[in-house]
């Protein structure tokens, strides 16, 4: 078994409105320090798998099939053993 950990964020060449209005509410209330925010998902998949790499290939085709719109989004993933 393993565990993949999935975070999947707008690319950098896209602008993301929720993290604009995070960050402009966070001016307002007086944290003028924050130079950029980003606003992602999260996921956790526990998957059976014979191989790390096998996990991770499917982690990969899960991710480009749906996860994650990739025209306008970036993921990463972690693939991890999961011990009993």
């Amino acid at each position: 078994m393993f565990k993949a950990t999935i975070y999947v964020n707008y690319k950098p060449s896209v602008l993301d409105p929720k993290a604009e209005v995070i960050k402009k509410t966070l001016g307002r209330l007086g944290q003028t320090n924050v130079a950029s925010v980003l606003v992602g998902k999260y996921f956790e998949l526990t998957l059976s798998a014979d191989s790390k790499e096998a996990a991770e290939q499917q982690v990969d085709r899960i991710c480009d099939e749906m996860l994650a719109n990739v025209n306008m989004e970036s993921y990463r993933y972690d693939v991890a053993a999961v011990t009993a």
